[in-house]
């Protein structure tokens, strides 16, 4: 999916809601709810793996947003905006939790020097995107990324699921590009490495 798509045809562009919004019109509001709040409760649910307090955090993602469209310039796209508040309202959530990955590389330590050219996923290895495609493995991959430390968690899904490019990564997180590529990189190393024995049966 990717990370913001085009109008259709008759359909009233992000930044033509947010105007009104800003004006005081909510009901421009609830159409971009309605537009966003599948992926923001994807992204929430993905993070915590709890159904009920994904939706309690995608709700409070909106209300924070809200609250915050006044100031918002339109200097980024609306839903890059609309992650970054759902991302904090999370990240909080999970601090708050104390919720962390077991054994995680930690890019904290790193100088964050892999080159612009370098492979994300390393060499033989399928994509754990590949085999997502498939039902049948869908699962156990899924189960292997809620292992994952929040951070690593977070850029696997932006890349994977919602589809974007590192430079929108590391614009929504935010963070710099060699963190996003960094990060990236040794999630999907350590995505293979739980996920080795799947592959193995599956070829």
């Amino acid at each position: 999916m990717p990370a913001s798509t085009a109008p259709d045809p008759g359909e009233v562009p992000d930044s033509d809601l947010v105007k009104r919004c800003q004006a005081g019109d909510t009901r421009a509001f609830d159409v971009l709810v309605n537009r966003y709040r599948g992926r923001i409760y994807a992204m929430t649910y993905h993070m915590i793996q709890n159904e009920t307090e994904a939706w309690d955090l995608a709700q409070e993602a909106f209300i924070k947003a809200w609250r915050a469209l006044p100031r918002f310039k339109l200097d980024s796209s609306f839903y890059t905006w609309l992650y970054r508040i759902a991302h904090n309202v999370t990240y909080d959530w999970l601090r708050k939790k104390k919720i962390q990955g077991d054994g995680e590389f930690d890019d904290s330590r790193t100088e964050h020097k892999i080159a612009a050219g370098a492979e994300a996923v390393p060499r033989g290895d399928d994509a754990p995107d590949t085999a997502m495609n498939n039902a049948e493995l869908g699962e156990r991959i899924r189960a292997a990324i809620a292992q994952l430390s929040p951070d690593h968690r977070q850029v696997i899904l932006l890349r994977e699921v919602e589809g974007m490019q590192y430079e929108e990564i590391a614009a929504t997180i935010p963070c710099s590009l060699g963190t996003v590529m960094s990060r990236l990189f040794y999630a999907r190393k350590k995505l293979q490495e739980m996920l080795k024995d799947t592959y193995e049966n599956a070829i």
